[in-house]
C-alpha cells in the first residue's frame, strides 16, 4: 500500500466517532496501522473493523483517557504489538451541558480531567518511546473555543482547550531536539448529529462563517494527516484553526 503514512503507527484517542473516527480512517487509508481507542468499546471496535474490512490494519482499545493506569497499559500493548508509536492524536474531549453559574466543582473537574488531563496522560505515556526512536508527531485536537473563548456552556471547556494549545507550544520546545513535532488543530463548527437536529441553530451558525458552510469531520482529519506526515517536518508549536474563516472575524 502506498500512502503518506506507510509503516507508521498511529494512536488515536476518542477514535470511535466523529472527528476521531475520521482521523483513524484517513490515516489507515494512507497506510498507517491505527490503534483506535475510545471510552466506548463498541464504537472503537466498529471503527477498527471498518478499517480492516477496507484492507487496512487496526486494533481497538477501550480507553478512559483520565485513567492513568489504563493509558499506560494501552500504550504498553501498542508497543508490544507494533514495537513503536510514531503518531499520537489526542482527540478525546467534551464539555458540560450547563451554564457556568449553574455548574459546580464536580462538573469542572470532569471537563478538566477529560480535556486537559486526558491530553497530558497519553502524551506522558508515549513520549519515552518517541524520544528513544528520535521521531514522533503529537497532534492535539483543541478547539477554536480555546483561541477566542466560548460563552454560555463553554467557559470551562474554553479554558481547558487554551491550556491544551499552550501545552503543545511548550512541549514542542522541550522535545524539538528529539525530532518530535507537537501541534494543535483548532476546529471551528463541525457537523454533528446534535447540530443537524436543530435547523435554526445550524442556519444561525452557518451565517456567521465566512465560507458559509459547516465543517466536516474529514476536513479536520486531512489537517491532521498533514501534521502527521513528513510534509510537516518543519512545523511545530503551531495551533492551526480549521474553521471556515471564523477566527478572522
Amino acid at each position: 500500500m502506498k500512502g503518506r503514512l506507510v509503516d507508521k503507527i498511529a494512536f488515536v484517542t476518542g477514535g470511535g466517532s466523529g472527528i476521531g473516527e475520521a482521523i483513524c480512517k484517513v490515516f489507515a487509508a494512507e497506510g498507517a496501522m491505527v490503534a483506535v481507542s475510545d471510552i466506548n468499546k463498541q464504537t472503537s471496535e466498529k471503527v477498527a473493523q471498518d478499517i480492516v474490512t477496507s484492507g487496512g490494519k487496526a486494533k481497538a482499545y477501550e480507553l478512559d483517557v483520565t485513567n492513568g493506569a489504563r493509558v499506560k497499559a494501552v500504550v504498553a500493548d501498542i508497543l508490544d504489538t507494533w514495537k513503536k508509536i510514531d503518531i499520537l492524536v489526542n482527540n478525546a474531549g467534551g464539555g458540560v451541558e450547563a451554564l457556568f453559574l449553574e455548574s459546580n466543582e464536580s462538573m469542572w473537574d470532569k471537563v478538566i480531567a477529560l480535556n486537559l488531563k486526558g491530553t497530558l496522560l497519553p502524551t506522558h505515556a508515549v513520549l519515552p518511546s518517541m524520544i528513544e526512536q528520535k521521531y514522533g508527531k503529537i497532534i492535539n485536537i483543541s478547539s477554536l473555543a480555546g483561541k477566542i473563548g466560548q460563552g454560555g456552556h463553554g467557559l470551562v471547556y474554553s479554558a481547558c482547550k487554551a491550556g491544551v494549545d499552550v501545552f503543545a507550544k511548550a512541549l514542542a520546545r522541550d522535545v524539538a531536539r528529539y525530532n518530535i513535532n507537537v501541534n494543535s488543530i483548532c476546529p471551528g463548527t463541525i457537523d454533528t448529529p446534535l447540530l443537524q437536529s436543530v435547523p435554526s441553530l445550524l442556519e444561525k451558525m452557518t451565517k456567521r462563517i465566512p465560507l458559509r458552510k459547516i465543517g466536516q469531520p474529514q476536513e479536520i482529519a486531512y489537517a491532521a494527516l498533514y501534521l502527521a506526515s513528513s510534509e510537516s517536518n518543519y512545523v511545530t508549536g503551531h495551533s492551526m484553526p480549521v474553521d471556515g474563516g471564523l477566527s478572522m472575524i
